[in-house]
């Protein structure tokens, strides 16, 4: 882990106050949030970055929303109704509500979104909504969208990105310059993006919901190093801080002119691998699963929890948390047991296996690889901790230029999605190129599946399955951490760790 004494901590101080001075008299009716990460395209069709759906939360509404009991409420659909045989879904649009550039968003809108997530080229949505086959325009107010097949993900696919409607006339308008310039049905639009520094949004005077916004501007810095981002918010530069490091919570709750909130979060943290994707996928971890396995032995994942969250994180082997029905039980969390992997590495015929894991530039994740690094080495696991930034991580990941990563899934109320992102055949996710059919049959079936015993039976048999492969290991459930001024009120956390604008307040 990177060390930083009295000097050091010096001179971040002086970094901040040069990141942040231009900020430092408050615009009335401004909201300033500190980021962990700059996002990627601003675009729902093209994003792939936790930051940008946080972002896309002040300005791109979704036809469905995730309540903080993990429930779906209406936002864009105020209603929604399976067909009997469960292969089409109806959705009752909002009355009312028009784009941030004054278009009526209607059911034709809608579709028409809905048909470039799943159609065009370039859309990374393809993959969610590929058991769509038609999508029906039924009146202004009624859309109905059909299904090659049941598929039960699809409400919680439309709280996502594939559910945020943009103006099908500025799509039309910009084409692949649409993220330059998104225009959502949102109660913010974009109107300054400057790359690692700020994104500026606007009040969108048109809102349907104009009641519950009461601030004219938010602001969303970026600020990768966790202990500036808390400089920030003590000194007044930051309203709300997300993804604070867990060793940061003592000194907000310590603070009296701060709150901390946090909330257990769907997300996890995974040591994904590089299976089959290019020349650097020829490694002894990649080529046999027992040396993953005999990996995961070494690893004691009580010890991450303790050392690196503080405790604050959930335990886990397996993406769902431990309460959730689709965890299986018959899978528990295996304790450390470094002659057991000895014994595994010599069953594979390896000796002191050599593997590089790479990082994102956070101490949380820096933290972790380093633990895991020293874990490993008691069995003869000789490994190379790398770090990166997100964007700069993601390009190397999507070239093949890695043989693990240290990822981190921000969740999903639906178990497909935190299975199939990482580990689907077709998900512009699947970096590592992990190929199974009995996993990818598997996930199909689940999928058909809406009686929920039936639809845990079938994610208990995908369980079994990546126990034997280990395409990646699960070392824990996120906790999401929030630190902000005493002075907002309103703050609900949700265990996606979005931050949404409407209800929020400032005294």
């Amino acid at each position: 882990m990177l060390r930083c004494g009295f000097a050091c901590g010096f001179a971040m101080l002086g970094a901040a106050a040069i990141l942040l001075g231009a900020a430092a008299a408050q615009a009335a009716g401004t909201l300033r949030v500190g980021m962990q990460d700059d996002p990627d395209q601003l675009d729902p069709a093209l994003g792939g970055s936790f930051s940008g759906r946080i972002v896309f939360t002040a300005m791109c509404d979704k036809l469905v929303d995730l309540t903080d009991k993990l429930t779906f409420a209406p936002q864009l659909a105020t209603a929604w109704a399976w067909s009997a045989d469960n292969r089409a879904l109806t959705l009752t649009l909002r009355e009312g509500v028009t784009f941030q550039d004054g278009e009526k968003l209607d059911a034709q809108a809608v579709a028409a979104n809905l048909e470039r997530y799943r159609s065009a080229p370039d859309s990374n949505r393809k993959a969610e909504l590929r058991p769509v086959s038609a999508v029906e325009v039924m009146d202004p107010r009624t859309v109905r969208i059909v299904l090659s097949q049941p598929y039960a993900p699809l409400v919680a696919v439309l709280a996502d990105r594939a559910g945020m409607m943009a103006s099908p006339k500025a799509v039309a308008a910009l084409g692949k310059d649409f993220s330059t310039a998104p225009v959502c049905s949102g109660p913010f639009r974009l109107t300054e993006r400057v790359a690692q520094d700020r994104m500026v949004l606007d009040r969108y005077a048109g809102y349907w919901n104009s009641s519950a916004i009461h601030f004219d501007r938010v602001v969303f810095r970026p600020i990768a190093n966790t202990t500036l981002r808390l400089v920030n918010l003590q000194s007044g530069q930051l309203d709300i801080i997300e993804e604070m490091a867990a060793t940061d919570a003592a000194r907000v709750q310590a603070d009296p002119k701060l709150r901390l909130v946090s909330t257990p979060g769907l997300g996890y943290m995974a040591l994904t691998f590089n299976l089959h994707n290019g020349p650097r996928a020829d490694n002894p971890v990649a080529r046999d699963a027992r040396v993953r396995a005999a990996l995961e032995a070494t690893i004691d994942r009580n010890v991450i929890n303790q050392v690196v969250m503080e405790g604050l994180a959930t335990v886990n082997n397996q993406t769902e948390l431990p309460a959730s029905p689709y965890n299986d039980k018959a899978l528990p969390v295996p304790a450390r047991d470094v002659e057991r992997a000895r014994a595994l590495l010599k069953q594979a015929g390896v000796t002191n296996p050599e593997f590089e894991v790479m990082a994102v530039n956070t101490p949380r994740d820096m933290q972790v690889a380093e633990v895991i690094q020293s874990m490993a080495a008691d069995a003869g696991f000789k490994i190379k901790v790398t770090i990166g930034e997100t964007n700069s991580n993601i390009a190397a990941m999507t070239r093949g230029d890695y043989q693990s990563h240290l990822n981190v899934w921000s969740g999903r109320a639906d178990p497909d999605a935190n299975l199939f992102v990482y580990l689907g055949g077709d998900s512009f996710q699947n970096w590592g190129k992990y190929e199974s059919q009995p996993f990818n049959d598997l996930l199909a079936q689940a999928r058909a599946i809406t009686d929920p015993a039936q639809r845990a039976a079938a994610y208990h048999k995908v369980a079994e399955v990546l126990d034997a492969d280990k395409p990646f290991l699960v070392l824990f459930n996120l906790a999401w951490i929030f630190g902000h001024s005493e002075k907002l009120q309103g703050f609900q956390p949700v265990p996606d760790g979005l931050i949404r604008v409407q209800g929020l307040t400032m005294e």
